[in-house]
This record gives structure tokens, C-alpha cells and sequence, in this order.
């Protein structure tokens, strides 16, 4: 059924335009009715181009000064620029953080992004400047916007054992009725499906509390695109990263001795970049099946971010400046 609701709200209609008025917004985030801007919105619909417009109208219009926080789950890696789209040149004057904090090849976890989220939050605040969120990482976003402690969950050995045994279909929905299935990754291979149902066992029995240190307050914005003018938005900056040297970056990466299987656990570029280099498929077919996939991918995120508002999260969605 949550699945079916997903596809609905997928072929509605795109939300209406709004105008935000950023000296209002820059008010409420100066009088503590806002202690967060977040700016979200799906891959190629110019979030990051709109956070730091953003950011610098309200140095523009008299603030203390804003800073950007990413919400990517890709772009913490160093050495995985072009295929992540940090276009670091963009920010400019603009302080970022959360970019360039874990090395290629490793495993960075939600966890320790709310870890790290949490530390960049309040020295920002500590300081005395507004911070924005950007990025499209639904789980992310809403792990560093909703206010609740994560666990790291150990490795429970006896429990796993036990899990091997069931079928998928009877892990599906053991953890179905444990928590929402909102993210379909949970379960897309048995070896995720059992962590999800490992941290979720866990957290049945270690019930989260509410961190006080987290933003309670925030102002989330949507960049809106149209489903046509983003795939073909998506294709466009495709061939611009393929023109500008992604393959070398991927090249690259595999030359310093990561692994296949760890570039193509990244997914999308890394993945298929990855299978065309070592022969599994030739350029053609990488090109099209990439492009595919971030476009199926873009859908995914914007399905998210309208499960959101079903969840109870106002978005105020407008069109990049």
C-alpha cells in the first residue's frame, strides 16, 4: 500500500511555486523563530546554486553571516569531486562543511553524519551565524532536521545467524512491522534488509531520545523543476562531467587501490563508470544506462521529499533564482 501511495503521489502534480521572502525568512532565523534553513530538492534542480544565493543575500540584507551544511551522502569523500557535483567553486565566500571529510573507499554511515552534522550546527550557532542545509539525501536530511539521537548499532552475530535463516519475503515483513518502510534501499539486498532489521530490533529495545542539541526549528525549501526539464537537465550535466573527466576520476581512484566493488558500492556514477573500466560494458552503454539511473534516482528523491509532507513536514517549494 505504501508503495502504491509512492507511485500516486509520484504522477500528482508538481506542488505550486511559492516566492519566499528572504528578509522575512532572515527575521525569523534572527528572532529564533527559525534555527535552521534547509534547502532540499531533487539531483540537477539547482540547490546548491540556490542555497548560496541564499546565504549571500542574507550577508546582503545584514546578517551575521551564513554557512552551508551538506546533506549529501556522496560528496564526504575526497577524491570523488566531478562525479558528486560539489562544484566547490560555486560557494565562492560561502564557508561549507560536511564536504571532504572521509576518504574514498570507506564506509561513511548515517551515525557519524549526525555525528558530524551536530558538531558543524553548533559552531555555527555558537558563533553566532545562520546555518543552511543543502542537499538531496532524504535520509540525511531528516536524520540532522528531526531532532532524534541515532545509536551506532554493533554487530549483533547471534542475531544475524538467526536472520540468514527466514526468507525475504518473512524479513520484509518482520521489519515492516517495525518501522515504516519509507526507504525501499532497506531491503533492495539481504545483506541490507538484515542491518535494517538488526538496527531496528536495537532500537526497539534502546529507545532514541531527543537530542537538545539539534535544530527543533526548521524552514525547509524545495527547488522545484519539472520532470522534463530535469532529466533533461540530468543528461546535459551528464555529458558535461563525462567531457570534464570523470572517467579519469574514477580511473584515478581505482589506480590508488580501491577496489571495484567499493566504487560501485557508491552507486550511479561510480558504479557505472566503474563496470565500463573494467570491461563490462562499453562507453555507449554505460552513457545510457547512467543516465537512466539518475533519472530514476531523481524520481526517487523527489517520491522522499513528498513522503515528507505526508509525514508532516511543510516544504515551501519555488523555482531556483
Amino acid at each position: 500500500m505504501e508503495l502504491k501511495r509512492d507511485k500516486e503521489w509520484n504522477m500528482a502534480p508538481l506542488p505550486e511555486a511559492e516566492e519566499i521572502d528572504r528578509e522575512q525568512l532572515l527575521q525569523s532565523c534572527l528572532d529564533g523563530e527559525t534555527d535552521l534553513v534547509c534547502v532540499l530538492g531533487p539531483t540537477a534542480s539547482g540547490k546548491t546554486r540556490y542555497a548560496v544565493s541564499l546565504a549571500r543575500a542574507f550577508n546582503r540584507m545584514g546578517g551575521p553571516g551564513a554557512e552551508i551544511i551538506s546533506a549529501d551522502s556522496r560528496q564526504v569523500y575526497r577524491g570523488m569531486t566531478i562525479g558528486t557535483g560539489k562544484d566547490l567553486d560555486e560557494y565562492g565566500e560561502i564557508p561549507y562543511h560536511l564536504i571532504d571529510i572521509a576518504d574514498a573507499g570507506t564506509k561513511y554511515n548515517i551515525y557519524q553524519y549526525q555525528r558530524d552534522f551536530e558538531a558543524a550546527y553548533k559552531d555555527i550557532r555558537e558563533r553566532g551565524r545562520i546555518p543552511v542545509l543543502c542537499g538531496g539525501s532524504g535520509l540525511y536530511i531528516e536524520t540532522a532536521t528531526r531532532g532524534y539521537s541515532l545509536p551506532e548499532v554493533p554487530a549483533d552475530p547471534v542475531l544475524r545467524e538467526e536472520l540468514e535463516k527466514e526468507d525475504t519475503e518473512t524479513l520484509v515483513n518482520r521489519l515492516a512491522s517495525l518501522k515504516p518502510l519509507h526507504n525501499s534501499t532497506d531491503f533492495d539486498t539481504r545483506k541490507r534488509l538484515i542491518r535494517a532489521l538488526e538496527i531496528a530490533i536495537y532500537e526497539q529495545d534502546h529507545p532514541s531520545s531527543r537530542s537538545t542539541s539539534l535544530p527543533k526549528k526548521t524552514f525547509y525549501i524545495g527547488t522545484l523543476v519539472s520532470r522534463d526539464e530535469r532529466n533533461a537537465k540530468i543528461d546535459r550535466r551528464l555529458d558535461a562531467r563525462l567531457r570534464e573527466g570523470m572517467t579519469d576520476e574514477v580511473r584515478a581512484l581505482l589506480d590508488s587501490g580501491i577496489p571495484p566493488e567499493d566504487l560501485i558500492y557508491y552507486g550511479l556514477e561510480y558504479k557505472y563508470v566503474t563496470l565500463y573500466l573494467t570491461g563490462e560494458m562499453d562507453y555507449r552503454q554505460m552513457r545510457e544506462r547512467l543516465a537512466i539511473a539518475i533519472h530514476q534516482f531523481a524520481k526517487r528523491q523527489m517520491t522522499w521529499f513528498r513522503g515528507m509532507e505526508r509525514r508532516g513536514i511543510r516544504i515551501h517549494w519555488t523555482r531556483e533564482e
